[in-house]
Formats: structure tokens, C-alpha cells, sequence
């Protein structure tokens, strides 16, 4: 069977499941198909979206710093790295690695913007992962035995429940050779600003959170109707993380896989959460799965920050 297939077999089972609870959802790893990742590209360029550019001046201004931290001949590690732009300005400040290895869970667009990063750096090695970051995952023998340094940037993190976070943070911590990891993380800040940066005036996060249903079509054999669905972005003070769902615009049921699913007028699936955090919550985080954290970086307003957690 092939790759491919095996992977609609996962999304449908998936989607079978999740959509058979009370709080109907979908799991968000699900948004990153092709067209989901060029999607997510356009929504880090919107004017809403301030984690994207905020992180990137913290990067800009800390890279030489964070670089020095890197030791000669290792591995950086991205987790989730969709076009790897933020990751340059390691590369650029970093000489001393030897190869890079982004892992991504979308096949074709990690090999799309491998072939840029060979070309633009003919003195690394650049070695993509296909992979989910949520499972147990195996780094290729060439790269196993050297030191590593893992790079999670976007706050990314956020999207996971605290148990889940801890978890992926300890599946980090037992890297072979894990030195350290810089992870970004969005900071709790005013909520219009939070809801406006997941409900932008021009709809590419509304088409972002649809495209989960145009995948169940084409993949899982599912027949939403996209124009019965509507985007909807929320804060949740007491989690402190903003939610994503899609809001069914009236009674109706759907077939997936052979399998009905029945939606009330007005009953939403929960497709995502991004949580916001507090430097003590990361703090948190970090001792709970062996980590230390180091240093904080933060900007101006203190709006997001890019967080140095070196292994206990």
C-alpha cells in the first residue's frame, strides 16, 4: 500500500473518531496538506499575524547569540518546519553545523523547500524528515551519533494540551546527543489582538480552518458541503489559549468513509487551540520534561519569545 493511501486510511480513522465525541473536533496536524502548509505561508504574512514577524526581529537580533550556543559539527533539528525562512537566520549565524534535518509531515512541501536550502548552503547537509512530531520518531543513522540542537519555533507548541506539550518536550529531551532546545512561544497579550491574529479581514485563516473539510473529501471520501460551515476564532481566558472550530450553519449530516455524522444547527467542531503563555507556565513545561530554561527572549511589547532550554 502506498504511502499516500496509508496516510488517507489515518486521516479517516482520525476524523471517524473525533467526530464521534460530544465536543466533535479534528486533530490540527491534519491542516498541513499541500495546500494547507501554502495556506499557512499566507497567514504568517498578514498584517493580523504578529507571531511570525515578531519572532523573526527576536531571531534577528539574538541569532549570533543563540549561534555561539550551537557546538561544531552538530545537527540543528527543526520540528514542524513548513518553509524553514526563520530558520535561515541560524544557518546564516551558525557555520559551524553540519547539517540541518527539518522534519514535516508533509512530504511534498519539505521536499519543495529542501531543494532552495542545498543550493543556497552547498557546505551543509540538509536532511528532511518526513514525520509526524507527535509520534516517536527516528533520525537517519548519518546524523544519529552527532550533537544536536532542536529549533520549534512559531509557538507551535501552543497548539498542544499541557500533558501533550510536557510529553513532546520529554520525546525531545531523549534525543540521542540533545543539547538544548530554542523553542518560540506566544505570550498572553490583549484578546482583540489575539482573536484578530485567527480572524483576519481577509478570510485566509477561515480558508486555512475550511481546507480540513475539502481534505476529508478529497481524501477520506467525505461529502461536506464547505459553504454550510463558517470559521469561528474565540479566547478562552481560563485556558488561556484561543480556539479555532467550524460552526455547522444549520442541521444537516455529512458521509465519511461509508459513515454518517449528524450536525445540529449551530454545533461547532474544535479544530485547533493555541495557547498563550506566561514565562512561569514555560518554566513549568520545561522542568516537567528534563529541561532547564535558560534564557527568555522577549520583545519590546512583549508580545512573543524565543525561549533557550538546555537538557537537565
Amino acid at each position: 500500500m502506498s504511502k499516500s493511501a496509508l496516510t488517507n486510511i489515518a486521516l479517516a480513522n482520525s476524523a471517524l473518531h473525533t467526530l464521534s465525541q460530544p465536543q466533535k473536533s479534528l486533530e490540527s496536524k491534519w491542516f498541513y496538506d499541500h495546500y494547507g502548509s501554502e495556506l499557512f505561508e499566507q497567514i504568517t504574512k498578514l498584517p493580523e499575524y504578529y507571531p511570525t514577524r515578531t519572532e523573526t526581529a527576536i531571531l534577528q537580533q539574538n541569532a549570533a547569540t543563540l549561534a555561539a550556543l550551537i557546538p561544531p559539527g552538530s545537527v540543528l533539528v527543526e520540528l514542524g518546519s513548513g518553509s524553514s525562512t526563520k530558520t535561515r537566520l541560524l544557518l546564516d549565524a551558525a557555520p559551524q553545523l553540519f547539517a540541518y534535518a527539518p522534519l514535516d509531515i508533509s512530504g511534498p512541501f519539505l521536499h519543495q523547500i529542501a531543494a532552495p536550502l542545498r543550493k543556497a548552503y552547498p557546505h551543509l547537509h540538509i536532511i528532511p524528515i518526513v514525520g509526524d512530531f507527535m509520534q516517536p520518531f527516528l533520525l537517519p543513522s548519518q546524523i544519529e551519533t552527532r550533537r544536536k540542537v532542536a529549533f520549534f519555533p512559531g509557538s507551535t507548541i501552543g497548539n498542544l494540551e499541557p500533558k501533550s506539550a510536557v510529553d513532546l518536550l520529554k520525546r525531545v529531551r531523549a534525543i540521542e546527543n540533545i543539547d538544548a532546545l530554542i523553542l518560540g512561544a506566544d505570550l498572553v497579550k490583549d484578546e482583540k489582538r489575539l482573536v484578530d491574529a485567527y480572524d483576519d479581514s481577509a478570510g485566509v485563516t477561515a480558508a486555512f480552518n475550511l481546507n480540513l473539510l475539502a481534505r476529508l473529501n478529497r481524501e477520506a471520501k467525505a461529502n461536506f458541503s464547505l459553504e454550510d460551515f463558517h470559521h469561528k476564532a474565540l479566547w478562552n481566558p481560563e485556558d488561556e489559549r484561543i480556539e479555532m472550530h467550524l460552526i455547522s450553519n444549520k442541521a444537516q449530516t455529512v458521509h465519511l468513509m461509508g459513515q454518517v455524522v449528524q450536525f445540529a444547527a449551530g454545533e461547532t467542531i474544535h479544530t485547533e487551540n493555541s495557547h498563550k503563555y506566561r514565562q512561569s507556565t514555560l518554566q513549568k513545561l520545561a522542568t516537567q520534561a528534563g529541561w532547564s530554561l535558560t534564557e527568555h527572549l522577549v520583545d519590546a511589547q512583549g508580545d512573543f519569545s524565543v525561549n533557550l532550554l538546555r537538557a537537565q
